[in-house]
């Protein structure tokens, strides 16, 4: 039996879960259960910072908010090569 491989092609259709990261913070669990619908919580990113994308939880590119018509989007400002990833775990 032969097996040919076709590249990366057959994991096209693998699902995955796409998230962007708008921000975090450390909050205390009474903190957290205090917070009600009229609550602000503070997050560790300036308004004009560029958000993560991760797939799976790995950052693969960094983005921004953009509208289109009522709905949310975001528009893909850097993509993070293998360099970008390397240099991270030094």
């Amino acid at each position: 039996m032969t097996f040919q491989t076709r590249g990366l092609d057959f994991l096209k259709d693998v699902d995955v879960r796409l998230t962007v990261e708008l921000g975090r913070t450390e909050m205390k669990l009474k903190d957290v259960l205090s917070l009600t619908e009229e609550s602000v919580v503070l997050l560790d990113r300036l308004t004009d910072e560029l958000l993560d994308v991760m797939v799976n939880g790995k950052l693969i590119a960094r983005g921004e908010v953009v509208a289109q018509g009522e709905r949310f989007g975001l528009r893909i400002v850097e993509l993070i090569g293998q360099e970008s990833a390397m240099a991270g775990t030094r």
